[in-house]
């Protein structure tokens, strides 16, 4: 998974944020919009001044930021509790243990870790749940956690996957399952489901939980305006393409790649290039 762009309602603020307590750079900015990350760049902000949350809407659940060791996910929850920072969710998801929280327009972010693969593996449908994380293990790995200094994620942190809010979940199973090629890895039912590439847990997450039926949040709110799949190369992106339009999808070509829209209204971006790998 490549950038997620969002829509914010004061680029200032969401800078700050971003910056300081999440633990990105700036990488870009310009009038009206900004490009923040690490070694590669993660998230693209739009402003729009004044937006309201898009809750009730498709969209953005949350984007999840993968950091490479468990270390460096107990030296932001340290930062987190010295800072004070307001989060909604402590989980262990046996692949891996997670931390959520919401930025100021409402947008859902992860932060989490992998267990190694050979953990979970072949067996992500039996083995994916959520239970509550063990926080006080999770900071003794570092020791002395209050004295823990927080510099910001570290250089290889990776969008590891993007997790959608959508009207339906078997239309958007047939959309990124049939058409553009993800594995279905778990699913819940009618309510939640679970796709990736390379026998991955999960690059796609797609829920009903706050969406069930509804339409993608409408201009001049706080919404998701692209999540970005990166793709190897031309040949790659050539072959994904005849199956969006042999499947009747609309696609508009972009400078940065070919955009489509998965069957909820979410705006997805086909484009070559590398966004690392797990």
């Amino acid at each position: 998974m490549g950038p997620v762009h969002l829509t914010v309602s004061d680029l200032e603020r969401s800078v700050t944020f971003y910056e300081r307590v999440i633990g990105m750079m700036l990488r870009q900015q310009s009038d009206g919009s900004a490009t923040l990350g690490c070694d590669t760049d993660l998230l693209v902000l739009g402003e729009h001044p004044g937006a309201p949350p898009a809750d009730g809407y498709c969209g953005l659940f949350h984007f999840a930021l993968l950091v490479p060791t468990r270390i460096d996910l107990a030296r932001w929850l340290a930062h987190a509790a010295r800072d004070r920072v307001p989060l909604t969710g402590l989980s262990d998801h046996y692949v891996s243990e997670a931390i959520y929280l919401d930025d100021p327009d409402g947008h859902g972010i992860e932060i989490y870790w992998d267990r190694p693969r050979a953990v979970w593996e072949g067996r992500v449908a039996e083995r994916l749940t959520t239970l509550p994380l063990d926080s006080r293990d999770l900071l003794g790995a570092l020791g002395d956690a209050p004295a823990e200094r927080f510099e910001g994620l570290p250089g290889a942190t990776l969008m590891g996957h993007v997790h959608l809010r959508v009207a339906a979940v078997g239309p958007s199973v047939r959309f990124y399952r049939d058409v553009l090629g993800f594995a279905l890895m778990a699913q819940l039912g009618s309510s939640a489901a679970f796709l990736s590439a390379g026998g991955y847990h999960h690059h796609l997450g797609a829920n009903i939980w706050q969406s069930r039926g509804a339409d993608r949040a409408p201009p001049g709110t706080a919404r998701l305006e692209l999540a970005t799949i990166v793709l190897p190369d031309p040949e790659a992106q050539d072959r994904l393409l005849g199956r969006v339009a042999a499947a009747g999808y609309e696609q508009e070509t972009t400078p940065s790649g070919v955009r489509v829209r998965d069957p909820s209204g979410n705006p997805v971006e086909l484009r070559i290039g590398s966004a690392g790998s797990r």
